[in-house]
């Protein structure tokens, strides 16, 4: 009985939501662990049957687990998935997740570079070597535009449109947006497809790809990472810090800046407002520290 709700959920996420591989793997893993809990009370219930309260004993019984806040948090956020696509297919005719409250989460917030921090890390690329120019120009893409790593690598020479200072981005779910490219990151992306790309072999089919490793195909997300990782060491900077850093640290300075929260928001590449809102958290911590550091009130 569940293996049909299963695979009619699964198409749904495929199809309708257009989630990875990896994410509609996540959302069905969460169903199993109803129906695992279904079947540890013995309750072997259809979505139509089970109750508010059902899902709170199951959810009580996730947290007796161990856990994490984040893990249950994000198994609820499953079956609401789960149960939004049995009322649009009649399966259910109310929803049981809606009166469900999640676990309290501390939202850490994220390690963020200044501007200066940004500055030593790009003075300590070599660039006489041809990997040099080309971390060069992907340092100064990803603080220009605020791209996810998935999205760095995948960028297309077919996307890049320099003459009006865009780039066009292929984000989550294949959604496509526009976001502008700063002149530095033009300047050396231009450098290094004049002075490397055009000079090393390109395997058939990444001939689109921006930027190659030494065997001509497109990097890897790791390799983004370690490029990152090993700049910081070299700069000093004592932070956690991974590709998505560049990202928070171009949205929080353009909050700071003063910029608009939809434009950041549209720049992102965020689905809802309220993911775009922990910067303006960070915002209010970046202003707290400066208090504390400028005003005299503060220094007693």
């Amino acid at each position: 009985m569940w293996e049909a709700y299963k695979k009619g959920f699964k198409a749904y996420l495929q199809l309708e939501r257009s989630l990875s591989d990896n994410s509609v793997d996540a959302y069905l893993g969460d169903v199993d662990k109803l129906i695992q809990y279904l079947l540890y009370v013995q309750s072997p219930q259809a979505p139509a049957q089970i109750s508010t309260d059902d899902l709170r004993k199951f959810l009580e019984w996730v947290a007796s687990l161990h856990m994490t806040p984040t893990s249950q948090g994000r198994i609820l956020s499953g079956l609401r998935s789960f149960y939004k696509y049995c009322l649009l297919e009649n399966i259910v005719r109310t929803d049981p997740t809606e009166l469900l409250e999640g676990p309290k989460l501390k939202r850490a917030l994220p390690d963020v570079l200044s501007f200066e921090e940004i500055e030593l890390m790009l003075q300590k690329i070599d660039h006489s070597t041809p990997e040099g120019t080309r971390n060069r120009a992907i340092l100064e893409t990803l603080y220009s535009c605020g791209l996810r790593v998935s999205e760095l690598v995948g960028l297309k020479l077919s996307c890049l449109y320099p003459d009006v200072g865009f780039i066009r981005v292929i984000g989550k779910g294949d959604k496509e947006r526009l976001v502008p490219i700063g002149r530095d990151a033009l300047k050396y992306i231009k450098i290094y497809r004049e002075n490397v790309r055009s000079h090393q072999p390109i395997r058939s089919g990444q001939e689109d790809i921006v930027f190659l490793n030494r065997r001509g195909s497109a990097l890897s997300r790791v390799m983004i990472f370690y490029i990152i990782k090993d700049l910081a060491a070299q700069a000093a900077i004592n932070k956690t810090i991974s590709p998505h850093t560049f990202r928070h640290s171009f949205a929080t300075h353009l909050v700071e800046g003063g910029a608009d929260l939809r434009a950041v928001q549209e720049m992102l590449g965020h689905e809802s407002i309220t993911t775009t809102e922990i910067y303006t958290h960070l915002n209010r911590e970046y202003l707290r520290k400066t208090l504390e550091q400028h005003h005299p009130g503060f220094q007693k």
